[in-house]
Parts: structure tokens; sequence; C-alpha cells
């Protein structure tokens, strides 16, 4: 199975204290080797045209060149750098290629991505550009798909994913996420799974089954473009769930099954996850990888 990866995931320099875990992609990365994964394939950058599928020339433009506002910086999250822009171009990148390799193979990787909070025209909350959105966008732009179901399990509402894939023909956005979280202001996703602090893994996960076959069942997409957020995880600083570590084995245990069984392609971005203890964060990554040994054990 391939796997997408680029050391510029985790080598951003940011401030002392910073509230990204930025190791975590080398982390996890050495983690899964030992699973059995080994073929990282190294991806091409988004081009201006791709990111412009769902972006604002002008904010495209701005954020390439440096010359965003302080405020949009502060609103993004990251202090801007040419080696921020490198590493954007090359996550969005891969949730593309990794996109269009789920076509072909079934599944697919992008172990970055899931940048759900980027709107149109500003980033926030850590995203810059929308790779699920953009890697949609590219696949029914190229003709290579008709329906795109963008299934976002992060515990944070995709609330860029909903504003820009309203305007978007054949994407069609699903998010499940906890309404006490953050965004304060939440968007209309086509379907908005809204669940309370505390939320334990009976209810989670009986609300991902059901969100997700009646997405399929309604939608018939050629395609899911997952997002698996580990901040549902109960040990997350910043989810506010109850959901064990082995819920979210459940979880993705679930969508890979699910998938399978209806043999739609799948294609997987990391997503959230902010446990300070970046070494505990990659554990509960790696229950995806896991995931996907106990279900397609010959693709390892």
């Amino acid at each position: 199975m391939t796997v997408f990866y680029h050391p510029l995931y985790s080598a951003l320099e940011l401030p002392l204290r910073h509230r990204f875990p930025i190791a975590k992609y080398k982390l996890l990365k050495q983690e899964i080797a030992e699973l059995g994964f080994t073929d990282f394939i190294s991806p091409n950058k988004a081009t201006n045209e791709q990111l412009q599928l769902c972006h604002s020339h002008e904010y495209v433009e701005r954020f390439i060149s440096g010359q965003l506002t302080d405020k949009e910086i502060k609103k993004m999250g990251f202090p801007w750098s040419n080696q921020l822009v490198e590493r954007t171009l090359f996550s969005v990148g891969a949730s593309i290629q990794a996109s269009e390799y789920a076509l072909k193979t079934q599944l697919a990787v992008n172990l970055s991505g899931g940048y759900h909070h980027a709107y149109n025209a500003y980033g926030s909350g850590f995203c810059i550009f929308n790779d699920l959105a953009v890697a949609a966008a590219h696949l029914i732009n190229t003709e290579q798909a008709s329906t795109v179901l963008i299934f976002d399990c992060d515990v944070h509402q995709g609330d860029g994913t909903a504003e820009i894939c309203g305007s978007l023909d054949g994407v069609i956005s699903c998010s499940i996420h906890c309404q006490q979280n953050f965004p304060r202001l939440k968007q209309h996703s086509d379907y908005d799974f809204s669940l309370n602090t505390g939320c334990s893994d009976n209810e989670y996960l009986k609300t991902v089954a059901n969100a997700l076959a009646f997405c399929i069942r309604l939608h018939q997409p050629d395609i899911i473009l997952y997002n698996a957020g580990a901040d549902i995880c109960s040990q997350d600083e910043l989810g506010y769930f109850d959901v064990r570590l082995e819920g979210v084995y459940q979880r993705d245990s679930l969508v890979l099954a699910t998938c399978k069984q209806h043999s739609i392609p799948l294609m997987c971005a990391l997503g959230g996850g902010y446990q300070r203890d970046t070494q505990k964060l990659v554990e509960v990554h790696k229950l995806l990888f896991q995931a996907i040994v106990d279900l397609y054990p010959h693709l390892v």
C-alpha cells in the first residue's frame, strides 16, 4: 500500500512551545515501518492551478509570496516562512496524488493532510490550504471522479471544507464533530453530526456508522477522502470527547471495512491530534495503520 510522506512534514521550524505537534509525522513514519509500511512515496508539490480550484487567486499568490498581513498570519497559526510554503505545497500535493492512487489501488494514505479549517480566501487553525477539498475538486475537474465524499472525523468541525464545498459540484461534505469545540461559529456542511462534550465510544461509533452508511447509500461516491483525526481520543487536550484508544481503532476499522465492503476507493489523511506527549499522540495515529494491517494484510 502506498503512503505519501515528505521530510518537510516534521522539519518546519516553529517557536518554542508552539501548540502544533510538528514532530509527530517523522515519529509516526518510524513507528508504522515496524508494522510493515515501507513503501513511502515523496509527493509532488500542488500547483497554483490546483490550489485555485478551491482558493482565491489573490490568497494563493499572497501566501506563496509572503504578503499576508500579521492578522492573517496569526489566524493561520504558523509564522510565515519559505519553508512553510514548501511544506504546505508538498502536503496538498500528497493528498492529490494519494487520491489518484486510491482510485487505482483502492487505498492510499497521506501521512499529513486533513487541513479542514482553511477557507477559500484565508487560513485558520493550523490549516493553510484545504487539501481534501483541493484533491476532490481536482478529481472532478480532471474527470477521474464524478462524486467525491469528504468524510471528516476530526473532532473539530470542517468549517473551511463546508464553506469551500458549498460551491463545488460533485463534492459532498460530511463532518462528525464536537459541538462545543473549535470553531465557535460552525458552517453548514452537506451533513453535520454534532456530538456533545464527553461523547463516549458507543455513541460516537454508532454516529460514524450511520453517517457513513447514509452518505454512501444516498450519493454512491466514486471515492471517499477520510480525515482520520486522532483528536477524538479522550487523552487529547483539545478534543473534549471521551473516546478510548479502542474506540479510535474501531472507528478507523469501521471506515476501512465499509469502503472495502462497497468497493469504494479510500484515501486517508492524518488529521488533527494535540497531545503534548508526542509519543502518545503517535500511538493514536498509529491505530489507523494497525487497522489497515488487520483488514488489508496483503497490501502491507
